[in-house]
């Protein structure tokens, strides 16, 4: 090896041995700091007694020995078979209620999507569609039903319907917008090269993308108003919820620990079922072949 080689490699042997420094610890330090002075702010500002948590396990074994002594006997003898019945029927309210609820919220939420989409509709008409969505998600199912549906209907499972599919248009509304802004621009500037109409873009080149996409989050939707709905049944809107607000009212441990066990295994059930349905659409969509435009 030369002298002038030997140079240059001394050189550039300190270049080698440098490491970069670091980043600074200090931003995720203050992050960390900050954040656990908002959760002892916010633990404080609730003013709660604490130390009646550590009597919470106790509890819970408490009432759910109550509520086991139903399970115990045979359903299918008076009068444990009619509580099971009871039970059932209004479960299935509570299910027809979700599904009313979500079908009202697909139907409205999808021309609401597309005018809140920033590749469909103009920017002014994107604004107003999008703050409409936002007072409707952040306004509660139980808001709704209590102030505007409950002076109209009275105490009917038409209310929490309507509550339920109101509820579900925001939320459906912001999904199906954001699921447009993604789809692929291949097979919209193929329509508008053949000039074709800007209804049939919407039809042929928009739509087809993001269907699969959207019904998944139709069913999905489904799911939350079934708990939702057992919620706005403690008003007195009909389902499960409204059964268990009467029996624990009454104490009727037995019956409400039937009524809590039907809600989680039809709440399970309906999950699974939608959950299998919905992979199957997207996997059905993720394998399909496409159109090269």
């Amino acid at each position: 090896m030369s002298a002038a080689q030997d140079t240059r490699t001394a050189q550039a042997s300190p270049l080698r041995q440098e490491r970069p420094k670091p980043p600074s610890k200090t931003p995720a330090t203050l992050g960390f700091i900050l954040t656990a002075l908002v959760i002892i702010a916010c633990t404080w500002a609730l003013q709660a007694d604490w130390a009646r948590a550590l009597g919470i396990p106790q509890a819970i074994v408490q009432y759910a020995g109550l509520m086991s002594e139903g399970l115990w006997h045979n359903p299918f003898v008076l009068p444990h078979a009619e509580w099971w019945t009871v039970a059932f029927d209004f479960m299935f309210d509570s299910v027809y209620m979700a599904w009313i609820g979500t079908l009202i919220g697909a139907v409205i939420s999808l021309p609401l999507g597309f005018a809140a989409s920033r590749n469909v509709a103009p920017g002014w008409l994107v604004w107003i569609t999008r703050t409409v969505l936002n007072i409707i998600r952040a306004v509660p199912e139980f808001i709704l039903a209590i102030v505007f549906l409950l002076p109209l209907f009275g105490f009917h499972p038409a209310a929490g319907a309507l509550a339920l599919g109101i509820g579900s248009v925001g939320t459906l509304g912001k999904l199906t917008s954001e699921a447009l802004e993604d789809i692929s621009p291949g097979p919209v500037e193929a329509l508008r090269a053949t000039g074709a109409s800007g209804l049939s873009v919407l039809r042929w080149g928009m739509l087809p993308q993001v269907l699969p996409e959207i019904i998944s989050f139709w069913l999905y939707r489904f799911e939350v108003n079934i708990r939702a709905g057992a919620i706005l049944g403690m008003l007195g809107l009909g389902g499960i919820g409204f059964l268990l607000s009467q029996l624990f009212d009454g104490r009727e441990w037995a019956r409400a620990g039937i009524a809590l066990v039907v809600t989680i295994v039809v709440t399970i059930i309906v999950d699974q079922l939608s959950a299998a349905v919905r992979h199957r659409i997207i996997g059905q969509e993720q394998f399909a072949p496409k159109e090269v435009f």
